[in-house]
C-alpha cells in the first residue's frame, strides 16, 4: 500500500482539537505580599535554553518561598565566552512587569541601614539537589533565607522537579517561558528581518542540526569519521563525560546517534518535500564539515543560516554566542515547520518543541530515530527498495505538533499540555478557559494589596 504525506497540510499548523494556549491562573492566585521572606539569587549555567529553563524554575522557587527574586545571573563565560548577561539578551522591564502578579523582582539586593550604617545583605551560598522537590525549598532553603535574609543558589540548572502536582505552579512556568521572557528589541528585529526575507520566497522549514562535536562524543557515534576525527571525539568524551563502553553499531541500531545531514535530507525527500524547499539551519559548528553537508545540499540546495540571510556586524561578531543562539531560537519558533534532528539532551530542541506547541500547535517533524535506524542500515547495505515507503510509514506515526499526552521522559518544557492549555467547549470543567478579564482581576487584587499596605502604615503612624 502506497502511503502518502500531504505536504501542503504540513505547512499549516497541526489540528488543535479545540484547545488553545492559556497560562493565566484559574483558581485563587493572591498577589505577592509586600513583606517577603528574603532575597533569592540564582546563577543559571549552561547554554541559552538551559538558562531559560532555570529562569522559569527560579521564578517558581521565589513564589514557593514567598521570596523577592534578584534578576537571575547568566553564567555565560564558561560555555559561550559571552558575558552579555540577562540585560544583554532579555527585555528586563518587560520581564519584571509581566510577573508583577506572581513575584517581586529586583535588579540587586538593596542595602539596609542598621545602627546608622549602610550595609549590603550577604546571600549565603547553597547548592540545591538536582530536581529538588518543593519541600526542599520550603524547609532547608527557606530556613537559611530567614536566618541570613538572602540565599544564593548555584549552580542553578535542573534544580527544581519538573513534574509538580500543582497546575497553578506549572502555569506560572509557562507565563515566565512564553510571556515574560522576551528577547531584547534588537534581537527581535534581527530575527523578524531574517524570517521576512525567508518568507518572501514562500514557506520555509527550520532544522536544528545537532551534528556537533559535543553531541557526537556524548552519543559515542565515532565510526563514520576518519581516524583523526575519531581521536578528537574520543578525547572530548574522556574530558567531558563519565566513562562508559559505547559500541557504535549497538548505539546506531537503537537510534542513539544524531542523524547525519544526509539522513535528514533523505527523510524530507521521502516525506515528499521537493528540492525547491527553503531550509534554515540552526546549528553550531558541524563536525566533519563540508563532506557531510555535500549530500544534503545535493538534495536541498536552498540551505540558509542566520549569517547567509542577514549580513550584520552584530551577528558576525557574536555568531556562536548567546545572540546567535537567540536569533536561531526566534527564527525556528516562527518558521512554518521545525525539525529537530536530535532531541535527546538538547535543551534548544526541547524548549522549541514546547514553545511551538504553545504558539498555536505549529507543525513539528520529529524523526523517530529508533524506528528509522534499521531502515537506514538496510539502505547502507545496498537494500534500497521500498526505502522511502518505509520512512513514510514511520513518519506518519509521529506526532506532528498537535496536543498529546506527556509521557516520561518527555519534559514539561517540551510539552506543557494540558496544564497550559484550555478548551473553549470543554468536556471536563477543569479544562474550561479562564475569563478574558483575568488580568484585570489580578490587577485589582494587586492594587488592593498596596491599598491595604498604605492604610496599615497610616494606622501605625496615627497609633504612634
Amino acid at each position: 500500500m502506497h502511503v502518502q504525506i500531504n505536504v501542503e497540510k504540513l505547512w499549516r499548523s497541526a489540528d488543535s482539537g479545540g484547545w488553545r494556549p492559556s497560562s493565566a491562573p484559574r483558581s485563587d492566585w493572591p498577589p505577592p505580599p509586600s513583606e517577603t521572606n528574603g532575597y533569592l539569587r540564582v546563577r543559571c549555567n549552561g547554554g541559552l535554553n538551559q538558562q531559560r529553563t532555570a529562569i522559569c524554575n527560579a521564578v517558581l522557587a521565589a513564589r514557593i518561598m514567598n521570596a523577592t527574586l534578584v534578576l537571575p545571573e547568566l553564567d555565560a563565560n564558561s560555555f559561550w565566552h559571552d558575558d552579555s548577561g540577562f540585560r544583554g539578551i532579555y527585555d528586563v522591564e518587560h520581564f519584571i512587569n509581566s510577573l508583577r502578579f506572581d513575584v517581586k523582582i529586583v535588579e540587586n539586593i538593596p542595602e539596609i541601614r542598621k545602627n546608622g550604617k549602610t550595609k549590603k545583605i550577604k546571600a549565603v551560598q547553597l547548592r540545591p539537589p538536582r530536581d529538588a522537590p518543593i519541600s526542599w525549598y520550603t524547609t532547608d532553603a527557606l530556613q537559611k533565607m530567614k536566618e541570613h535574609g538572602a540565599i544564593y543558589l548555584t549552580p542553578f540548572s535542573h534544580r527544581l522537579a519538573e513534574e509538580i502536582d500543582n497546575a497553578e505552579y506549572q502555569r506560572l512556568r509557562c507565563r515566565v517561558n512564553y510571556h515574560a521572557l522576551r528577547f531584547k528589541p534588537n534581537i527581535m528585529k534581527l530575527s523578524q528581518s531574517i524570517v521576512d526575507k525567508l518568507r518572501a520566497q514562500g514557506h520555509f522549514i527550520s532544522i536544528h542540526l545537532r551534528f556537533e562535536m559535543d553531541m557526537l562524543s556524548f552519543a559515542g557515534c565515532f565510526d563514520i569519521f576518519n581516524p583523526k576525527e575519531q581521536e578528537i571525539l574520543k578525547k572530548y568524551r574522556k574530558e567531558n563525560f563519565a566513562p562508559k563502553k559505547l559500541v557504535y553499531k549497538e548505539r546506531r541500531a537503537i537510534g542513539k546517534c544524531p542523524l547525519t545531514p544526509e539522513e535528514v535530507g533523505l527523510i524530507l525527500r521521502a516525506m515528499e518535500f521537493n528540492n525547491s524547499t527553503r531550509i534554515y539551519l540552526a546549528a553550531g559548528e558541524l563536525f566533519g564539515g563540508e563532506r557531510f553537508m555535500k549530500p544534503f545540499r545535493a538534495l536541498f540546495p536552498h540551505l540558509e543560516n542566520h549569517s547567509s540571510v542577514e549580513h550584520t556586524d552584530e551577528l558576525a561578531e557574536n555568531t556562536q554566542g548567546l545572540l546567535g543562539s537567540a536569533v536561531d531560537y526566534m527564527v525556528c519558533l516562527l518558521s512554518d515547520i521545525f525539525m529537530p534532528t536530535y532531541d535527546g539532551p538538547s535543551n534548544f530542541a526541547n524548549n522549541l518543541l514546547g514553545h511551538r506547541l504553545y504558539y498555536g500547535f505549529r507543525t513539528t517533524i520529529r524523526p523517530d530515530r529508533k524506528a528509522l535506524a534499521p531502515i537506514f542500515i538496510d539502505r547502507e547495505k545496498g537494500r534500497k527498495a521500498g526505502f522511502e515507503e518505509a520512512v513514510r510509514q514511520v513518519m506518519l506515526k509521529t506526532n506532528l505538533g498537535g496536543p498529546h499526552k506527556r509521557i516520561s521522559p518527555e519534559s514539561f518544557y517540551t510539552n506543557s499540555w494540558p496544564e497550559c492549555f484550555c478548551q473553549t467547549s470543554p468536556k471536563n470543567p477543569a479544562d474550561k478557559c479562564p475569563p478574558d478579564n483575568v488580568l484585570e482581576i489580578l490587577n485589582s487584587q494587586l492594587s488592593q494589596e498596596s491599598d491595604d499596605l498604605e492604610s496599615n502604615s497610616t494606622i501605625s503612624e496615627t497609633e504612634r
